[in-house]
């Protein structure tokens, strides 16, 4: 049974589901259970009304931090005394392997210089005209579905991987966006739940029973990869001035990466990338269906400011409301939920020790919905993020793509591809929520629907 709250007492504003937070801590057998069926629902109340707490797991001693200053300073002032957290990478490697989310030290560094050309805002402005034929064409094709019932949670990952792969990879990802978007649903759904031998600190060799069934999956995803690296190379040679220099081509030319690298981060960016876009837009558009007087600010901005605008890399800065839902939804539901770190050396935040071999709990799921950061915290309210009212929002009090040297290098294309791709969704359509029940939120990699999103689709002329 769902263990969602689902309630809303505030009249006019819509309370947004998730787990509801158990008054007492849970037991070392309950806490297995819950860690490895959802993360997020081991968390109590009091994780999301005080500012540290501090605990233990396995005599790890651990701190959750969700005081603004004390994510500044750890992330950022301080970054370099925390590294990936080891359960973090336990998980998170066997998909990605080294990848920039999950790789370290040079290596890290290396391919984020090698990939960061393609993200300044020259190019992301360039890409945001692709952006809109793309959604533009998707949005037609679900208007020939007009009156009929569709996941839209599927839906925007077929979406989110047609853009990536005619902006970030030119159009050259060796698949079709079925076959690739059912994959990318086994491979992160399996491979990326946490398993009970991660949370106990059993040795890698021992296979990780919740993971077999993505095998399959993976060896999609390499052939896939190879395939697409091997057309790029040849086109490479073939063509070298009439080929593009997108993400492809910058990890095919970077020093010193090996063809295995190039592998994990076109994984990365197909994956997880495009992954918590896709889980975002159907966040958005599931809580603007709750939402009626939302929704229809959002459609009034369409109708009555879209045609003003000449070029789509306007959009996210002048659709000030469907930016802001679109923020408001990315709060309630975090593209990553947790940013765990390791202390390398003791340290101090706040009143709370920090010793060397702690792992920090920054955790963007407490911080977007805590009590003492945010009015009415489980409430939809994209008005927080309008233009006006921005200033009031501590930077360190959001973090839906990370903070400090780790932020996602991809943002500002994710926030250009959001509203671009809403504005053209919402423009002549309109999805509405049939489910029986509130859906269930979980967490895999990303924070998403337990059985999708069913809405109906309708026209709005």
């Amino acid at each position: 049974m769902s263990n969602t709250l689902t309630a809303a007492p505030s009249p006019g504003l819509f309370r947004a589901p998730a787990p509801v937070p158990h008054s007492k801590p849970l037991g070392f057998a309950s806490f297995i259970r819950t860690a490895t069926r959802n993360p997020i629902e081991i968390w109590g109340t009091r994780a999301f009304k005080e500012p540290y707490i501090r605990g233990a797991w396995l005599g790890v001693p651990n701190v959750v931090v969700n005081d603004p200053a004390g994510i500044r300073y750890c992330l950022v002032e301080n970054a370099k005394n925390y590294v990936m957290q080891p359960l973090r990478q336990r998980i998170l490697r066997p998909l990605l392997r080294d990848g920039l989310l999950t790789a370290e030290g040079q290596l890290w560094r290396r391919t984020r210089k090698a990939i960061a050309p393609v993200f300044t805002p020259r190019h992301i402005s360039g890409f945001t005209e692709q952006m809109q034929a793309r959604s533009a064409l998707f949005a037609s094709g679900l208007a020939a579905r007009e009156g009929m019932t569709a996941d839209i949670s599927h839906e925007m990952t077929l979406l989110t991987f047609d853009i990536l792969q005619e902006t970030l990879f030119s159009g050259d990802i060796a698949s079709e966006p079925e076959g690739f978007a059912r994959s990318t649903r086994d491979f992160l759904g399996s491979m990326g739940r946490v398993d009970p031998l991660d949370l106990l600190n059993a040795p890698a060799f021992l296979p990780r029973i919740r993971r077999l069934r993505g095998r399959k999956s993976m060896t999609y995803f390499r052939g896939l990869i190879a395939e697409t690296i091997a057309k790029r190379r040849e086109r490479l040679d073939r063509d070298p001035d009439g080929t593009p220099n997108d993400l492809l081509t910058l990890l095919i030319k970077a020093d010193g990466l090996s063809s295995e690298e190039i592998e994990d981060n076109i994984i990365t960016f197909i994956g997880a990338g495009h992954e918590t876009t896709a889980r975002s837009l159907a966040w958005t558009l599931y809580l603007l269906s709750q939402a009626p007087e939302e929704r229809a600010l959002v459609e009034n901005e369409i109708d009555t400011v879209l045609p003003t605008l000449s070029h789509p890399s306007e959009w996210a800065e002048k659709l000030v409301h469907t930016k802001a839902a679109f923020e408001e939804a990315m709060r309630l539901y975090p593209p990553a939920p947790s940013l765990n770190r390791t202390a390398l050396k003791p340290d101090r935040v706040g009143d709370i020790d920090i010793p060397a071999g702690a792992t920090l709990l920054v955790m963007p799921w407490l911080v977007h919905r805590h009590e003492m950061l945010w009015d009415r915290p489980d409430h939809f309210m994209p008005s927080r993020f309008l233009p006006e009212n921005r200033e009031k929002i501590d930077r360190y009090q959001y973090l839906p793509f990370g903070v400090g040297p780790r932020v996602c290098i991809g943002a500002s294309f994710a926030l250009q591809e959001g509203v671009i791709a809403l504005a053209l969704l919402l423009k002549e359509l309109r999805f509405d929520y049939i489910g029986q029940r509130p859906p269930e939120v979980v967490q895999r990699i990303t924070v998403q629907p337990d059985g999708g999103l069913p809405m109906r689709i309708s026209r709005r002329h």
